[in-house]
């Protein structure tokens, strides 16, 4: 079976994130995108490990569900009112929605910031833990807690251990834990980053380096740069969203081909994923947010509204020209600098899909056919606001977009299978269009650098929308 993961995520009990994200928020989110395993997200928060504990029960395969009783309309109504009471314009799942066997699983996932000195450096790396029991996630919350760590001061708390001393803490409790770095490539806070990260995991995990199965791509890189990582050809890439609300859940996602669904089958297909190994659980693909999009991508310098290119700066250095300060390097150039290959000798090229009901281009390598592919996607809502020229949180947006998922499918469903023809029907031929130029990659992107998001157009300066050609209009609506 195919299962759409996203496993990487934040309640509202964490910095910046939504106070709508509870866990009824998170389920509606999770069943109107399409993605069959979702994140708990901050399991380390007291606070929010009592929501879990009372919204969520153990289905005995590893993951949680809904309790039954949550789908009972005077929980549901009472729930609508409260998440009414802290509106702030950000569109809604329906939270009145009947749930049903279709509704998603969660896996207990959550995120620590690890802030510490090692080798004479201040390193700061964001680390997701897996773990497939309430049991073991409490007793880890709780020895971070005995060390001295305030697990209340956020969802994703800031703790004093080395990553070394984190994988100790987590598989002294739980051995068949996850750990995976996350985000990996981001330069402020992750494995790799340019401003606080190594040059290795083995370097950031010492003896525990052979239990890191996985690093998280983050919104920044993709499979492609990741494989030009030596060190990395025996792990597996993943994807997940970092959402901080409801509506950007599953702007990246991990797909798994599964025999059953479980935390141990979830498990195999990541341990097992880069080996040529047989095994009937397995990554079938990610799909990705465009790298470019991701607001560290290349490197510079936001305040003087610098931007170079890896060449650029390789010739220019990383001292921003206009004040003197250093530029914050970006993930693109960071690749560079790790890598131990080049894209070219990767060989990234179109691969057919195994699922033959996929309409979206997807990539792979030449280097590495057994590797996982990916897809290159754009969240529907930004299809949509491109479309029709409003932002993205606008009635003019929300409305198709709900239309299109109450009528035709999941979001994913919209974005991968579904048949233009009937999305034109519903939100028109300029939103299906959209479609069409996302699944084939026919797009124009401005980098992001230095914390500001790059820019993604599916319609170039002047261009109507609509195709010009009536040849080309036909074939998107057969």
């Amino acid at each position: 079976m195919y299962v759409i993961s996203d496993l990487q995520l934040h309640s509202r009990f964490s910095r910046t994130v939504s106070p709508k994200m509870t866990i009824v928020t998170i389920a509606s989110w999770a069943k109107r995108k399409g993605i069959g395993v979702v994140a708990t997200g901050d399991w380390t928060h007291p606070m929010w490990f009592r929501e879990i504990e009372r919204d969520l029960e153990e289905m005995g395969n590893g993951l949680l569900r809904l309790k039954p009783q949550m789908n009972s309309s005077s929980f549901m109504d009472h729930r609508k009112q409260q998440l009414q009471k802290t509106m702030n314009h950000e569109p809604q799942a329906d939270q009145s929605e009947p749930l049903t066997e279709n509704d998603p699983y969660f896996l207990l996932a959550t995120e620590v910031s690890c802030i510490y000195s090692q080798g004479g450096r201040v390193r700061r790396v964001h680390t997701l833990i897996w773990v497939p029991s309430i049991d073991s996630a409490r007793k880890i919350s709780q020895e971070m807690t005995k060390r001295g760590y305030n697990v209340m001061s956020d969802g994703r708390p800031i703790i004093g251990l080395t990553s070394i001393q984190v994988a100790e803490l987590v598989f002294g409790i739980e051995p068949k834990a996850l750990i995976i770095p996350a985000h990996a490539w981001t330069p402020w806070f992750s494995v790799y980053g340019s401003l606080g990260g190594f040059d290795s995991i083995e370097e950031a995990f010492g003896p525990y380096a052979k239990h890191i199965y996985a690093v998280e791509t983050g919104l920044s890189s993709n499979p492609t740069m990741n494989w030009r990582i030596k060190e990395l050809d025996t792990r597996a890439i993943v994807s997940f969203s970092d959402a901080h609300s409801g509506p950007k859940l599953g702007r990246e996602a991990t797909v798994f081909d599964l025999e059953a669904l479980s935390y141990d089958t979830i498990y195999q297909a990541i341990v097992h994923s880069p080996s040529k190994q047989r095994t009937d659980n397995r990554i079938a693909y990610t799909i990705e947010f465009y790298p470019e999009e991701g607001k560290y991508h290349y490197t510079g310098h936001r305040t003087c509204q610098i931007r170079q290119t890896p060449e650029e700066t390789r010739n220019k250095g990383t001292t921003c020209p206009a004040c003197g300060k250093p530029l914050t390097v970006g993930v693109m150039h960071r690749v560079d600098d790790l890598a131990g290959r080049t894209e070219e000798e990767v060989g990234v090229i179109e691969v057919t899909p195994k699922d033959a009901t996929i309409k979206a281009k997807m990539f792979g390598s030449t280097m590495f056919p057994d590797r996982p592919p990916f897809i290159m996607l754009v969240p529907l809502s930004e299809i949509i606001a491109e479309a029709v020229g409003s932002p993205v949180t606008s009635p003019r947006v929300q409305m198709p977009y709900t239309r299109l998922v109450d009528t035709v499918g999941s979001e994913f469903t919209l974005l991968l299978h579904a048949d233009l023809s009937r999305v034109a029907k519903v939100a028109g031929e300029r939103v299906a269009f959209g479609i069409d130029r996302v699944r084939q990659g026919k797009l124009s992107i401005d980098p992001g650098y230095d914390g500001v998001f790059g820019v993604v157009k599916i319609w170039n300066d002047g261009e109507s929308g609509i195709a010009e050609s009536g040849k080309e209009q036909l074939s998107l609506l057969e």
